[in-house]
C-alpha cells in the first residue's frame, strides 16, 4: 500500500513538472521569444501537452488512482483531472495547443494593423477544435458550451452564466448611459515609458511584490503565470498616452497573490492552483478596483507616484486622480473599461461564443456582430477592429469559455471586498498607510490557501457564507455610477 501512495506521489509530481514547464515555455512565447520562434514553439508546447496529457490518461496512473484514498482532497482532485482527460484524444490535445501558439502568433501581428482577416483561419480552426472536444462530453453536458466553460469555471452551467448575467444585462447600461453625463474626465498628458515603470514597481513593492519569488514582465496582453513555488511571474504593457499599466499590474498581483498563498503542502500536486477563474478574477479585480481604485490607496501612494514620473501631474490631486481612472463611461477597450462599465464587455463576449460554437454565427461575421454588441450594450461606435474584436488575445489564443469568469469574479470581488471590510474594520487606514498584510493573510486564510481542494461554489459558501449574489455589486455599481465609492 505504501509503495503504491509513494508512486502516486511520483506520478503527481512529475504531471506538475510537466505543466511547470508548458509555462515556462508559455511565458517567454509572450515576453521575449521572437515572431520567427512561433512555429517551433508551437511544436514544442503541443509536444508537452501531449506528454502531460498521455500521463494523465494513462492505465497505471489511473490504476493507482483507484487504489487511492478518495477522501483524499488531492486525490479527488487528480482523480476529476484524469476522468475529464481519458476523454479527449491526445491528438486533439496537441492539435489544441498547437493551434494556440500560432493564433497568438497571428494576432501580436495582426492586431496592430486592424488585420482581421489574417486572424480569420486560426478562429476557425479554433472554433472547429472546440467543437471537436465539447463532442468528447456530450453525453454529459446540456449544450457544448457547457463542456469549454468546466474548464475554467468547474461545476457552472452556461444557464447558470445566463442567470448571473441577467440583472447585468438590465441595469448596467442604464447605470453607464446615467453615469457618462457627469464622468470626469479621463487623465491626459504624456508618461514616460520609464517613470511608469518606476511607479509600477514601487506601487507593487506597497502592495505586497517580492523580487525574491516574484518576476514582472512586459506582453501586449497583460498575464500572469507560476511556474512552481517560489516562481511567479506577471505582466503588465505600457504606452505613452495613458496610466494603464498601473491599474494592469495591481490586477495581475492579485493573480499572483492568490497563486502564491496556496497551502505549501499542495505544491507539485494538481490542488495548487486556484479553484476556478472566477475566483482568481475577484481577486485581480479585487486589487485592480477596490485597492488601486481607492481614495485610501493613492492618498497614501500618491507621493510614490510623484517621485517616479519625476514630480506630480500638474492640478492632479488624489481625488481627481481617483475620480478619473474611476470614472464611468463608455469605452471601446475591456481592460481600459471602469468597474460599471466593465461586465459588458464579457456579456458581449459571452454571447459571442455561445453564437460561434453553436454555429449561429459565422466567424467571418463576428467583427460585425461585435460592433452591433458594442452598440447595443454601450452606445459606443467601434472605429476599427483594432479597437474591436481583434482587441483581446484569448480567441486567437484558443481560450474559449474563459471571457464569462471576468464579469463573475468582478460580482465576486465586491462581495468578498465586502466581507473583508466588515471583518477588518480599520482597512482603509491601513490601505492608506500602506500596510496590506492584513488583507493578504485575510484573503490567503479564507480563499487562497485551498487551492483546489475545495469545488468553487463550496469555497465561496466557506469564505462568506453565501453562494455568488450580484446585489454587493449591484449596489457598489449604483454607487460608482452616483460619483461615489472612492
Amino acid at each position: 500500500m505504501a509503495e503504491r501512495a509513494d508512486a502516486l506521489r511520483a506520478s503527481i509530481a512529475e504531471l506538475a513538472d510537466l505543466h511547470a514547464a508548458l509555462r515556462v515555455l508559455q511565458y517567454d512565447q509572450q515576453t521575449a521569444m521572437p515572431p520567427a520562434g512561433a512555429p517551433a514553439r508551437g511544436e514544442a508546447i503541443a509536444t508537452l501537452a501531449r506528454l502531460e496529457h498521455e500521463r494523465l490518461t494513462s492505465d497505471e496512473l489511473a490504476e493507482l488512482i483507484a487504489a487511492a484514498d478518495r477522501d483524499d482532497p488531492v486525490v479527488r482532485v487528480l482523480a476529476r483531472d484524469a476522468e475529464k482527460a481519458r476523454r479527449v484524444p491526445a491528438e486533439l490535445v496537441a492539435a489544441m495547443a498547437r493551434a494556440g501558439v500560432e493564433g497568438q502568433a497571428a494576432w501580436q501581428v495582426a492586431r496592430p494593423a486592424s488585420d482581421f482577416a489574417a486572424v480569420r483561419p486560426h478562429l476557425e480552426r479554433h472554433v472547429e477544435l472546440h467543437r471537436e472536444y465539447a463532442a468528447c462530453f456530450a453525453d454529459e453536458v446540456s449544450e457544448p458550451y457547457d463542456a469549454l466553460l468546466d474548464d475554467y469555471e468547474p461545476g457552472m452551467s452556461t444557464d447558470e452564466v445566463r442567470a448571473a448575467f441577467a440583472p447585468l444585462r438590465v441595469r448596467l447600461p442604464q447605470l453607464v448611459a446615467q453615469a457618462a453625463e457627469h464622468a470626469a474626465p479621463p487623465l491626459a498628458g504624456t508618461f514616460p515609458i520609464a517613470a511608469q515603470r518606476a511607479v509600477v514597481g514601487a506601487l507593487l513593492a506597497r502592495v505586497g511584490f517580492d523580487p525574491g519569488s516574484w518576476v514582472l514582465g512586459e506582453s501586449a496582453h497583460p498575464f500572469s503565470s507560476k511556474v512552481h513555488a517560489g516562481d511567479n511571474r506577471i505582466t503588465t504593457r505600457y504606452a505613452e498616452d495613458n496610466l494603464d499599466s498601473i491599474p494592469s499590474a495591481l490586477h495581475e498581483f492579485g493573480h499572483g497573490l492568490y497563486e502564491a498563498q496556496i497551502a505549501p503542502a499542495l505544491r507539485r500536486t494538481p490542488a495548487d492552483d486556484g479553484a476556478s477563474m472566477a475566483l482568481h478574477e475577484s481577486q485581480s479585480r479585487l486589487w485592480e478596483v477596490f485597492v488601486g481604485g481607492s481614495l485610501a490607496f493613492w492618498r497614501g501612494a500618491w507621493p510614490l507616484m510623484s517621485v517616479g514620473l519625476g514630480g506630480a501631474i500638474e492640478g492632479v490631486t488624489p481625488e481627481r486622480f481617483v475620480a478619473a481612472i474611476g470614472g464611468v463611461r463608455p469605452s471601446l477597450i475591456r481592460v481600459e473599461a471602469d468597474p460599471v462599465s466593465y461586465p459588458l464587455h464579457i456579456v458581449l463576449r459571452f454571447d459571442l461564443e455561445l453564437a460561434l460554437i453553436s454555429g449561429e454565427l459565422a466567424v467571418a461575421d463576428l467583427p460585425a456582430a461585435w460592433n452591433d454588441g458594442m452598440a447595443a450594450l454601450l452606445g459606443v461606435t467601434v472605429p476599427d477592429d483594432r479597437r474591436g474584436v481583434l482587441q483581446d488575445v484569448h480567441w486567437p489564443s484558443g481560450s474559449f469559455g474563459y471571457f464569462p469568469t471576468y464579469a463573475l469574479g468582478t460580482v465576486l470581488a465586491a462581495q468578498i471586498w465586502a466581507a473583508a471590510r466588515e471583518a477588518l474594520p480599520d482597512l482603509d487606514e491601513r490601505i492608506e498607510a500602506g500596510d496590506l498584510a492584513p488583507l493578504r493573510d485575510w484573503l490567503g486564510e479564507r480563499i487562497h490557501r485551498h487551492g483546489r481542494t475545495l469545488e468553487p461554489a463550496e469555497l465561496i459558501r466557506s469564505a462568506l457564507g453565501t453562494g455568488l449574489d450580484a446585489g454587493p455589486y449591484l449596489a457598489f455599481a449604483e454607487r460608482r455610477a452616483g460619483g461615489g465609492e472612492r
